[in-house]
């Protein structure tokens, strides 16, 4: 997912993300009528293409408006949503058929080709996706991804006939169908074709909810949806629509909470985690989700390449008391990482080789730090750049002060306005500093929260990191049959990157999230986003 999303995540993925002007609900810009529930969130960085929509924002609107061949319960289990089946003899080559009925808003039917065509158009290079690299498994998408491709379509993708179409991946893959709920294999409809950047303020979609007409994107405002009356898979609205509200403040969205102007908040901001459960009794989790915070250090930064930047990123993290930060400052709704994904993923495990370099250990940070000096001696400041808009301002001035008072270096934040600028200057590599990033599940897959963020040429690798021991590891393991042995050959990778450390984990985000008395049957997740759908307005 996405960067959080994370990011999705953030993923991922950002995590926790944009929120940027704040308004209430019946006000003059629109929005909050009978029955529609008022939930925050924040302005998206992109216009609302599936394959091009790569964080927790915009992830969560396209989750709305969109349908993909699988979709998730809140536990993280896989349902066919629009397929009828997904069939595979080998791991290698699946036979995907469709259910009848299935329409965009509108009205043209859902079809092979929605698929197909969305997918091609997701992958080639010239269409510069941010999701482009979730095709990788599929056969061909070397040719289509290349910088000068030397094909348009990947050749593993046939349509059979309007119901049926067949995918050839590179290697078994018996895990690859679960992956398909996630955005990037959304379908689109023909019309999106003609102008996509228009068809992203507008999009038609055939998931549970539609936009509530033109103008409904009011950017940096709201995004108004309704329920979309042709709907009919798995997440059938119990309310009569969601309107996106966006806020520059998790403060402020939590005043709104209190007050009842905002039906659900997916995050409580730092100010509120000791008293947010007596806040708001009865309308609270504090959950477990499938979502890890991070900041990365790019190796193009000064001091940050080679044997240098290795020992460099090993003390900054062991300089970093995770222990008291989530407790002083979250209350425990955070966990100190010991990995690159999530307990709340089947196979985490708290015992990989490497994992001490998470653990602060302020003398061993120092020793690693002079070591560096040794192959070059430091100069300047170290910077993690944040979103002030997403309650990170706490965490990453206590975190600078750490490394600060440990290495006896100038450390401190810098802060961006909103979390869609944020996400732009690390989109375009014009971020000279570390930067928080992070990832939420995209799928209930340890390997989801791998491939993308530290693969080479991974869709959210930010900081551009290549490990070739790591790629051949991670792509063994999504081909091994033999579930223990993939386990272990994942563990392996990411043992990789607990000596690397492409970006550093800091810790992983439980759900704390809150809800208005104006509502009821409210789900939060497995990755800590409220199930929509299941949302009464009281």
């Amino acid at each position: 997912m996405r960067i959080t999303r994370v990011a999705t995540a953030v993923l991922a993925v950002g995590l926790a993300a944009g929120m940027l002007s704040a308004c209430s609900s019946g006000d003059s810009t629109g929005g909050g009528g009978s029955g529609i529930v008022n939930a925050w969130a924040g302005e998206p960085q992109n216009p609302l293409i599936p394959t091009n929509t790569s964080e927790n924002q915009g992830g969560r609107v396209v989750d709305a408006l969109f349908a993909g061949l699988v979709s998730y319960d809140s536990d993280g289990g896989v349902n066919n949503e629009v397929a009828e089946s997904i069939e595979t003899t080998d791991g290698k080559n699946f036979t995907v058929k469709l259910k009848d009925g299935w329409t965009f808003t509108d009205g043209t039917p859902v079809t092979a080709a929605s698929f197909v065509d969305a997918w091609n158009y997701g992958a080639l290079s010239t269409n510069a996706q941010l999701q482009a690299s979730f095709f990788d498994p599929i056969q061909g998408y070397d040719e289509v991804a290349a910088e000068n491709p030397t094909a348009q379509t990947m050749s593993g993708l046939k349509v059979v006939d309007d119901s049926t179409f067949t995918i050839e991946l590179k290697q078994p893959e018996s895990a690859f169908p679960d992956r398909l709920g996630f955005a990037a294999y959304y379908p689109l409809p023909a019309v999106a074709y003609q102008d996509m950047a228009a068809f992203g303020e507008n999009p038609i979609g055939n998931g549970p909810y539609m936009m509530s007409g033109p103008g409904a994107w009011q950017h940096n405002v709201r995004i108004d949806t309704v329920v979309n009356p042709d709907y009919n898979g798995n997440r059938k609205p119990k309310n009569a629509g969601v309107d996106f509200v966006m806020y520059n403040s998790l403060d402020t969205a939590y005043t709104d909470l209190l007050a009842g102007n905002v039906d659900v908040l997916d995050q409580v901001p730092p100010s509120a985690v000791t008293t947010f459960e007596t806040d708001l009794p009865g309308r609270t989790v504090n959950q477990p989700s499938a979502t890890i915070e991070t900041f990365t250090i790019p190796g193009r930064l000064p001091h940050f390449s080679g044997e240098e930047g290795t020992l460099r990123r090993q003390a900054i993290s062991m300089a970093i008391n995770r222990d008291q930060i989530t407790q002083q400052i979250y209350n425990n709704t955070r966990t100190p990482a010991l990995d690159f994904t999530s307990p709340a993923i089947e196979g985490w495990s708290d015992s990989l080789v490497g994992n001490s370099n998470l653990k602060y250990d302020p003398e061993a940070a120092k020793r690693l730090w002079a070591q560096a000096d040794a192959i070059a001696p430091w100069s300047g400041s170290f910077e993690i750049a944040y979103n002030g808009d997403g309650g990170h301002k706490e965490w990453v001035d206590a975190t600078a002060n750490n490394i600060r008072n440990t290495l006896g270096i100038d450390a401190k934040g810098k802060e961006y306005p909103t979390f869609a600028q944020i996400r732009t200057d690390a989109t375009n590599r014009t971020i000279p500093s570390a930067f928080r990033s992070g990832w939420q599940g995209d799928y209930p897959q340890q390997y989801g929260f791998l491939a993308q963020n530290y693969q080479t040429g991974g869709s959210s690798n930010d900081g551009d990191y290549s490990n070739p021991e790591f790629d051949r590891l991670l792509r063994a393991s999504a081909g091994e049959v033999d579930p223990g042995k993939a386990q272990d050959l994942l563990n392996q990778a990411q043992e990789v990157l607990l000596h690397d450390l492409p970006a550093v984990p800091t810790w992983y985000r439980n759900a704390a999230s809150g809800w208005s008395e104006n509502v009821s049957n409210v789900v939060i997740d497995w990755k800590g986003i409220p199930m929509y759908s299941d949302i009464e307005k009281n």
